[in-house]
């Protein structure tokens, strides 16, 4: 079971294939989990409302369709600010480097 789970780490960590990256509205793109999370960090107010609103949710819609990381989606769902979006992702990130079969600190 944690080779299991050290795969699907691995696998959720990983850079997305090209075609399924991230477009941010200010022309950023994200590759994976850490670019999300440092985006979030340091992003407008403005541009997190773009992405995330009473209409959509762009990054919790990404993670589940392309990173497949069902519980940081559900997070981000819940998240109602880029901080509380931030502390999920640095969580996930912290959590699924921890289930890496090697770390490099």
């Amino acid at each position: 079971m944690a080779k299991n789970i050290n795969a699907e780490a691995v696998k959720m960590l990983a850079d997305v294939p090209f075609e399924y990256v991230f477009y941010l509205n200010d022309g950023r793109i994200l590759k994976n989990m850490e670019n999300l999370r440092d985006v979030l960090y340091s992003m407008s107010d403005e541009l997190f409302a773009y992405h995330v609103n009473a209409e959509k949710n762009d990054f919790s819609k990404w993670v589940i369709d392309i990173i497949v990381d069902e519980k940081l989606a559900k997070d981000l769902f819940r998240a109602k600010d880029k901080m509380q979006a931030f502390k999920a992702v640095s969580q996930r990130v912290a959590f699924l480097k921890g289930k890496l079969p090697y770390t490099h600190h």
